[in-house]
């Protein structure tokens, strides 16, 4: 009798052990489910949103192809339509397949010495950025800083340029290169917020407008998926807004075309002007606002 009351007394226990088990996975399971539909939520959109995110998705695509600093306003735009944070993701996933159309088209026209001297520093600050989100989830502390930089080196460039004319030195200094291939890094991991930095580069090295776009469309094509893990690692990039990405392919492709045909018409002069004056305005607000 006393054995048999023993191995019932085990008997419930296993079974109250169990139960309590099947309960904590229930709700494990529920709140999973929770989440789930939380993150979904999160990229439901309504009309005005679907006619923004549209909209910057062609601003993406005119400057892939043709004028870079055309998408100064998309950061600010897709941060109106959804969660800051979400949209840095989703933005990500519209650059990567509007980088496709770029690289196919300007797939000759990249020198590759720019490229292969900015992209060591530019991983660098990717996984330095990386951890900056891990610990703050916000940029806007480093966003005026950035900002100032930026506008200071366009400041030093447009002196440059000016009192020794077209006779200024290119910069070739190795620190030149590491120093705003790190740069570039950090922003874009951030914020996709690098394009003010590649300008001061690309004009520092007096390159043709073809092969300025050239060259920015395929450095950033090789960031850009190098950035895909630490954003997915940091739920900033999930299936949902990689659907949405697809979705938006169309506008994408109409924006590469627009910038492709701009880009055949516009002058050099004026194209070096607009895309300083895109970058300057872009500092600005990473600096105010």
């Amino acid at each position: 009798m006393i054995i048999f009351d023993y191995q019932l007394s085990i008997a419930n226990c296993q079974l109250q052990r169990r139960l309590k088990t099947d309960r904590l996975q229930s709700l494990e399971f529920k709140q999973a489910v929770n989440n789930f539909d939380k993150g979904a939520d999160t990229l439901e959109l309504e009309l005005s949103g679907w006619i923004i995110v549209a909209l910057c998705a062609m601003m993406i695509g005119i400057s892939k192809t043709g004028i870079p600093g055309v998408a100064i306003l998309v950061v600010p735009m897709m941060a109106i339509a959804i969660p800051a944070r979400e949209s840095v993701g989703l933005l990500l996933g519209i650059l990567i397949l509007a980088d496709i159309f770029a690289v196919a088209y300007h797939r000759h026209n990249a020198l590759w010495t720019h490229v292969l001297r900015l992209l060591p520093p530019a991983l660098a600050g990717i996984a330095a950025g990386y951890f900056f989100l891990r610990l703050i989830n916000d940029d806007n502390q480093l966003k005026p800083i950035i900002g100032g930089i930026v506008l200071l080196m366009l400041g030093v460039h447009f002196w440059r340029t000016k009192t020794s004319g077209k006779d200024a030195a290119i910069p070739t200094q190795w620190w030149f290169a590491l120093v705003l291939g790190f740069m570039a890094g950090v922003t874009t991991m951030m914020a996709n917020a690098a394009g003010p930095v590649m300008v001061i580069y690309l004009l520092a090295m007096r390159l043709d407008k073809i092969e300025y776009v050239g060259t920015q469309a395929w450095f950033f094509f090789v960031v850009n998926w190098l950035k895909v893990p630490f954003s997915s690692n940091l739920n900033m990039m999930t299936a949902e807004s990689v659907k949405l990405d697809l979705m938006m392919l169309p506008f994408i492709a109409a924006g590469a075309v627009i910038g492709i045909f701009f880009l055949k018409r516009i002058p050099q002069k004026t194209f070096a002007a607009v895309v300083q004056i895109l970058a300057a305005v872009a500092a600005v607000k990473l600096l105010f606002f």
